[in-house]
């Protein structure tokens, strides 16, 4: 693909499907275990008849997160990043923040693929398929975030 002057490679960016391993993750949480799993999406895998292959692509981390938080029955989706919320009008002086929409509006807005986009489409996806909420938000914020004090909440609630 054509970048400036230069070409990068690129590959597909499936939706993830499925994580394997999830009996061991939800046993480690059930034990009281800080489980980290899915970190930069995973390793993107196929099935060829019967025997799993690595195939060429890029798993999104964002819609990775979404899909263990569902698989574990997550009471609540964060995703932590480095911006307080979700803003419509990103980088303009017409930029304003986000604080609660329904999934149905946030699609509306088209965010970004390359930045903001997968982290909307995943709290998107958690809320509209679990009935929780989702929120965005900064790292930094968390605390906050968890308190419902900050960040952008994603719910189906009216």
């Amino acid at each position: 693909k054509a970048d400036g002057e230069y070409f990068r490679r690129v590959v597909p960016s499936p939706k993830p499907k499925r994580i394997f391993e999830m009996r061991p993750i939800k046993w480690m949480i059930e034990k009281g275990a800080v489980v980290i799993a899915a970190g930069g999406g995973g390793i993107p895998t196929m099935y060829q008849g019967d025997k799993l292959v690595g195939v060429e692509a890029v798993i999104d981390k964002d819609l990775t997160s979404a899909l263990l938080a569902r698989e574990v029955d997550a009471d609540y989706f964060v995703i932590a990043t480095d911006v307080s919320t979700v803003f419509v009008g990103w980088g303009t002086p017409e930029a304003k923040a986000i604080k609660h929409a329904h999934p149905d509006e946030m699609e509306k807005l088209g965010f970004a693929a390359g930045s903001m986009g997968p982290k909307v489409e995943a709290a998107c996806e958690f809320a509209r398929l679990t009935g929780k909420k989702a929120v965005i938000g900064a790292l930094q914020d968390i605390e906050k975030i968890v308190k419902g004090e900050a960040g952008t909440v994603i719910s189906t609630e009216k």
